[in-house]
């Protein structure tokens, strides 16, 4: 059983899939983590400040929206910590992983296509290679 562990969200339908996997190997007392990484743009000669500032503002408030729906599908006298922060996703989910010393990280491989794929992939790719913590990466269909 694990004590501590750490589930990133995106928001995608898979959550269900995630939290039962948790459900079943998370120690009594065990806490779990529900985190999003929320994008940043940073403005340029092509986009103002105040147009930037809204994408940020809306990429924060659809991380929030993420981690406060998954974190609904746990059982209330479960130990859920829900996190928000901003940053490369990959990055952060293992510099939460570490600050916060968990167990593991579930992180989910998805099966959809094209670009989504491909930016997906690559962020729990670069999960895998970097964490020095266990990581259950779960497929979904």
């Amino acid at each position: 059983m694990y004590k501590k562990i750490l589930l990133p969200t995106d928001g995608s339908a898979y959550a269900d899939q995630e939290v039962e996997r948790v459900k079943n190997i998370i120690a009594e007392d065990g806490e779990v983590i529900v985190l999003s990484v929320a994008g940043r743009l940073t403005s340029s000669a092509f986009q103002s400040r105040r147009k930037v500032k809204k994408v940020n503002d809306k990429l924060k408030k659809d991380a929030h929206r993420f981690v406060d729906s998954m974190a609904s599908k746990f059982d209330e006298d479960m130990n859920v910590t829900k996190m928000v922060v901003t940053g490369f996703p990959a990055e952060e989910i293992n510099n939460v992983a570490e600050k916060e010393d968990v167990d593991l990280i579930i992180i989910s491989a998805s099966g959809k296509s094209g670009i989504h794929r491909f930016v997906l992939g690559s962020i729990t790719e670069e999960v895998l290679k970097k964490s020095d913590r266990d990581v259950l990466l779960v497929h979904n269909d």
